[in-house]
């Protein structure tokens, strides 16, 4: 299922979002083991809050029949980890407003900002112009965050979306694609934090069906 097709697509967004995480540079980009990880995050697979609404950050839910899990463990690097949490709290929020038919969802514009927005919103947009949501379980997974000083970061992981799929809001029918290599993307983030000491989505970019991220 092709549920999260590239946000990004210019090589050059690529390449300079893995140089920049690999290599520490400061560079300003333009265009977005264990089988139990120390630390496993999920989007609750009932009509609950996701997120915290602790420190003013907005309440998220999802739908029964859909659910986010996000593998990863801790650095022990207070930052890092800060980045992480905040990274998966951008792909709940991105969900969120896939869910509620919605691009001006609180969540969105809070965790997401600069071109990671714009091409949320046309992302988010797509799925309402099609009448469609998604369900089932996605997982995310091989995660990797580099810092660069104080207040940006790269992160970058894995998706599995071979059991989870497009489903139409008006007939209810889900299209139970068959898992391919497409089912797998790569994805290299940008984070920067803003005053409140939020990590915000500042960029991504997405190759789908890496072998990185293959079984």
């Amino acid at each position: 299922m092709n549920r999260r097709p590239t946000i990004l697509t210019a090589l050059a967004v690529t390449t300079a979002l893995t140089m920049t995480a690999c290599g520490g540079e400061d560079t300003d980009v333009s265009g977005k083991g264990s089988d139990k990880p120390a630390d496993s995050t999920s989007a609750s697979a009932k009509p609950t809050p996701t997120a915290s609404v602790s420190g003013g950050r907005p309440t998220m839910t999802f739908p029964s029949d859909a659910k986010n899990v996000f593998e990863y463990e801790k650095t022990g690097d207070a930052a890092k980890d800060a980045a992480l949490r905040d990274s998966t709290l951008s792909v709940n929020s991105v969900d969120e407003a896939i869910f509620k038919g919605a691009t001006d969802t609180e969540a969105l514009g809070f965790y997401n900002v600069d071109r990671a927005l714009s091409g949320a919103i046309d992302f988010v947009r797509r799925y309402i112009k099609a009448n469609d949501t998604w369900v089932g379980e996605t997982r995310y997974f091989d995660y990797e965050v580099k810092l660069s000083g104080d207040k940006k970061a790269y992160v970058t992981y894995c998706s599995d979306e071979s059991k989870s799929f497009l489903k139409n809001r008006k007939t209810g029918k889900v299209d139970n694609t068959p898992t391919t290599a497409d089912s797998y993307v790569l994805y290299y983030t940008a984070l920067t934090r803003n005053a409140d000491g939020v990590w915000q989505t500042t960029d991504v970019a997405s190759d789908r069906g890496s072998e990185k991220c293959r079984p």
